[in-house]
């Protein structure tokens, strides 16, 4: 795992979150953490820096803000309890280097199909993929369905290709799923078919979500309130998940979120998709996983299955590179 910190020069804060992260790593062992003093504009757009500080793992901002452009302003970081602060909390911090090592970890299926097997779920910019790949989530955000082709060939002419071009090479490396008649099925987070999985954004907008995973993720990477409805596969029970300026409230308070896998490779619709949902309790979720042995997974808690979430598609449309990115 590589960490890197970026700061301005003399930032207030870089030896905060040197300290938070060092308490954050106890017990993990050798990790290579890196501090970066940031000089320039150009250089903090190149990096993914959004305010100093910013910590990447493995090149990746786990609390980006959508939309936030690169900075070398002081950067504020929201707690859940509302409380703002210069620097992650220790708390923050290993939720997120536990999210980053499920994502690089094939042996434990903690969303490793979720997130492509630890390469993330941002799309490359070469060939115009991004662009099309950001047109397409806020169409779906905008709509609550899927776009047409016709509609992505603005952006594909950009990188003077057709649409059809730039969607049929997003689909091998499954940051979307194509349908049988040259549509799109799906665009991680979001589904065009309705699946048990259903966001209300603030605005009023409702789109599907592929799994719960991809329902924890949208309200941080639309940057919106949202209200996450879903049921207990086992009791058809509802359960119910209310985000509000960032802060996830569950009900029933016991619920978890089983996150598992049929193997390691494939399209996460057909290998992981089926075993990500949301269950009342641990007894539920044990319930349906003796029923369906076919997949490999564990029970998670709320703050685990946000923090997976928000590490899988938080940066989505995000504006700033990522250093050395995942896509």
């Amino acid at each position: 795992m590589r960490i890197t910190v970026l700061t301005v020069p003399d930032c207030p804060n870089a030896p905060v979150v040197e300290e938070r992260l060092d308490r954050a790593l106890e017990d993990r062992g050798c990790t290579d953490v890196k501090l970066v003093e940031v000089r320039d504009a150009e250089q903090a757009a190149r990096l993914g820096m959004t305010g100093s500080p910013t910590v990447l793992i493995d090149g990746v901002d786990p609390f980006a803000v959508p939309g936030a452009p690169a900075s070398l302003s002081c950067r504020l970081y929201r707690r859940p309890d509302g409380r703002v602060e210069g620097t992650p909390s220790i708390d923050d911090l290993r939720r997120a280097l536990d999210a980053a090592d499920a994502l690089a970890n094939c042996d434990d299926p903690l969303a490793d199909a979720a997130g492509r097997g630890g390469r993330g779920r941002l799309a490359p910019v070469a060939g115009g993929l991004r662009e099309v790949q950001q047109v397409v989530l806020r169409h779906f955000a905008a709509t609550g369905r899927a776009p047409v082709i016709g509609e992505l060939e603005a952006a594909a002419a950009t990188q003077g290709r057709t649409a059809d071009e730039v969607v049929a090479d997003l689909g091998p490396d499954d940051f979307l799923v194509p349908d049988d008649h040259g549509g799109i099925r799906a665009a991680y987070p979001f589904s065009a078919a309705p699946t048990p999985h259903r966001v209300r954004l603030a605005g009023g907008v409702e789109v599907w979500a592929m799994c719960a995973i991809d329902a924890l993720g949208i309200p941080d990477m639309l940057g919106t309130d949202a209200v996450i409805t879903s049921a207990d596969p086992v009791t058809a029970e509802a359960i119910t998940v209310n985000s509000v300026g960032g802060r996830m409230t569950w009900q029933p308070s016991t619920a978890v979120v089983y996150v598992g896998q049929r193997s390691c490779t494939g399209p996460a619709a057909d290998v992981a998709c089926g075993a990500l949902n949301f269950f009342t309790s641990r007894r539920t979720a044990r319930t349906w996983a003796r029923r369906h042995s076919d997949y490999t997974g564990n029970a998670v808690e709320p703050t685990q299955a946000e923090a997976l979430g928000r590490s899988i598609f938080g940066h989505l449309l995000a504006s700033a590179e990522p250093a050395e990115g995942r896509g």
